[in-house]
């Protein structure tokens, strides 16, 4: 397993990292579509490639995350592009919601200098408890200049709260959300890591 830049990996690589995304998100994603095909060519033209990691094993995209200083977007949304695959009404939706939550999102807590904000951890179905999602952590732990690192986590996501504190993440906030019966989420978490223990 190698980990690069998304920018380094070469052909079709939105497309790819679009599919592990969907898969990854499914859970939030299906409301606009339940055709996993349609909803990846949908986000696939998002992806800011610069600050995307992924896990190359074989030559395939194993799995991603972005790592930002949370004043250059991850993730770019396109109107038209919602609308060409998920049709006016939904593209429509989905614009104005995702916007919001990827591209204008308020963090419960002030993103200070020498902050790295994680998103998107997701590694690809087939190669799901490989060490995908540890390796490119360790990954952006070792190659970015930050000296603490935030993400943000559904508190239902056991298994992922449980990767991110065997990593040494800890927990520093918890807001309880409006809608948790249809999301399914009762509160979102946000960890942090500190390295060198700063």
């Amino acid at each position: 397993m190698k980990i690069i830049r998304a920018s380094e990996f070469g052909n079709d690589t939105k497309m790819k990292i679009s599919e592990i995304f969907v898969d990854g998100f499914f859970q939030w994603l299906n409301f606009f579509s339940k055709d996993k095909d349609k909803l990846a060519k949908a986000f696939s033209h998002m992806f800011n490639l610069k600050v995307f990691y992924v896990a190359v094993i074989d030559g395939e995209i194993a799995g991603i995350t972005a790592c930002t200083d949370g004043k250059v977007s991850s993730v770019h949304l396109e109107s038209k592009e919602l609308k060409k695959h998920l049709g006016f009404f939904m593209g429509t939706i989905a614009y104005s919601v995702l916007k919001r939550e990827f591209e204008e999102k308020q963090y419960p807590f002030e993103i200070k200098k020498g902050m790295g904000m994680v998103e998107f951890v997701a590694t690809s179905i087939k190669y799901r408890g490989q060490g995908v999602a540890t390796a490119i952590m360790n990954y952006i732990f070792e190659s970015t200049p930050y000296g603490v690192y935030a993400l943000e986590v559904a508190d239902t996501n056991t298994n992922a709260i449980k990767l991110y504190e065997r990593l040494g993440y800890t927990e520093f906030v918890r807001i309880k959300q409006k809608h948790s019966k249809r999301s399914g989420v009762n509160h979102l978490v946000y960890m942090k890591y500190l390295k060198n223990n700063q």
